[in-house]
């Protein structure tokens, strides 16, 4: 009975109703857009971080020749794998990747960038996640070869065929410089691919003058179903490489570039490996993330206060509408609860029927917006970690967007609710207005 009393009542007042319920509407489907982009954000994190730079899990590490000089190799790289498929035998394979940070140098002009080793015939993830522009991912394999995202190329001003010179200084201290020819341009992959560039892993080795059983980080990847399990993959490997033999440092959820300065202030010398996953490998881009959708619930939220106001003098409006109503209900033996189940009762409606409708906008909104594959600016890049606009609104986010502002206005109905049922049934009877 209270549902078909305020249903009636909301379609007896669909005018404002439907003010009402666009406003929410319009409110929920701005916040599963925004919460869908704060999900795709993540997506495109997890995909280029555990493509670019990073593992599900990582076992990297320092060396030291002294006890003031680190550099980010992990020696005896064979016998470090075995004992990873050892103990973690759901593995779908590990890419080993050297690491080094060089100066790379075109007829026309140099960056900075760091430089990734890789054997491209075993980087199984890597070639399904790059696109090709020009040129060819296998050609990689050969020695003395690199690979640059369209940007980097764009600011060497080179292309496929050319010359480039990259230097460094070795774990001696002297500088040294190879000759690389590119290969490839690949596609630009957000903001990560702006701080990388891929080399023939035996061309790094040279570059650096390491053993060729050396090696910068094992990455290792896991079934999607296992993602998970990431921490728990990692305390098992730490505990196996423990019982190895293999000295381990200590926890340290940070890109392994920011562990350089507590590194060479430690006394030891000699290998140390050290073990992260993915999140720890890009906690330093991740918080945008986070940002994004504080934001969005901020914005979701001042937007609900604002609309929330009107709800109340709405319902206020109504109340003074329907006084004489409430006295003859309160005269044939309604209680005061259940004038107020009445109106809260509306206003749950109000808000159910408006959320859902809002709810569903988003998500079509957002489907539009993923698949018209928008270019976004270089700035933009930047902060949404992707160089196309994604926005994937997840059961889980609608689902919740559709509760919070549902009880949210249920909630803000409780106030004018009150007042309706604290009403004498005399003189709401006797009311004329």
């Amino acid at each position: 009975m209270l549902l078909r009393i305020a249903f009636l009542s909301l379609w007896q007042h669909r005018r404002r109703t439907g003010v009402l319920m666009t406003a929410l509407a319009l409110v929920t489907a701005l916040m599963v857009v925004m919460l869908g982009i704060g999900e795709g954000m993540n997506r495109a994190l997890v995909e280029s971080s555990t493509t670019l730079m990073s593992g599900h899990v990582n076992v990297a590490g320092f060396f030291k020749v002294t006890a003031g000089q680190a550099a980010p190799v992990v020696t005896h790289a064979a016998a470090v794998n075995d004992a990873i498929h050892q103990a973690v035998p759901e593995l779908i394979y590990v890419a080993s990747r050297g690491r080094g940070f060089a100066k790379v140098i075109s007829e026309t002009g140099s960056v900075l960038s760091p430089l990734s080793g890789i054997d491209i015939g075993r980087e199984v993830g890597l070639q399904k996640a790059l696109k090709l522009k020009e040129g060819s991912l296998e050609a990689l394999g050969r020695p003395g070869t690199i690979m640059l995202f369209e940007d980097q190329a764009a600011t060497l001003d080179v292309r496929v065929g050319d010359a480039l010179t990259v230097s460094a200084p070795t774990l001696r201290g002297s500088n040294n410089t190879v000759d690389v020819t590119v290969v490839a341009v690949v596609r630009n992959m957000g903001m990560l691919s702006q701080f990388t560039c891929f080399l023939n892993e035996v061309t790094l080795r040279q570059l650096y003058q390491l053993k060729d059983d050396t090696t910068g980080a094992l990455q290792v990847y896991l079934p999607s179903s296992n993602l998970d399990e990431v921490k728990r993959v990692e305390a098992r490997l730490r505990t196996a490489l423990t019982a190895a033999g293999f000295a381990l440092m200590d926890e340290d959820p940070r890109a392994f570039f920011f562990k350089f300065e507590n590194v060479t202030r430690e006394p030891w010398v000699g290998q140390r490996l050290d073990l992260t996953n993915w999140h720890d490998e890009v906690s330093f881009v991740a918080w945008t993330v986070d940002l994004v959708s504080a934001l969005s619930f901020g914005l979701g939220v001042v937007l609900l206060l604002v609309i929330g106001v009107g709800i109340v003098i709405v319902m206020w409006i109504s109340i003074r509408e329907r006084t004489r109503e409430i006295g003859t209900l309160r005269a044939i033996g309604m209680q005061r609860t259940g004038v107020l189940l009445m109106f809260v009762t509306e206003g749950f409606l109000l808000g159910l029927f408006s959320t859902v409708l809002g709810g569903t906008l988003g998500v079509l909104v957002s489907v539009g917006l993923t698949q018209a594959h928008l270019a976004l600016p270089l700035g933009v890049q930047f902060v949404l970690l992707s160089d196309t606009l994604v926005v994937l609104p997840s059961l889980k986010w609608v689902a919740w967007t559709v509760g919070f502002i549902t009880t949210a206005v249920t909630a803000i109905s409780l106030f004018p609710s009150f007042i309706a049922a604290r009403l004498e049934p005399v003189s709401a009877m006797q009311h004329a207005g």
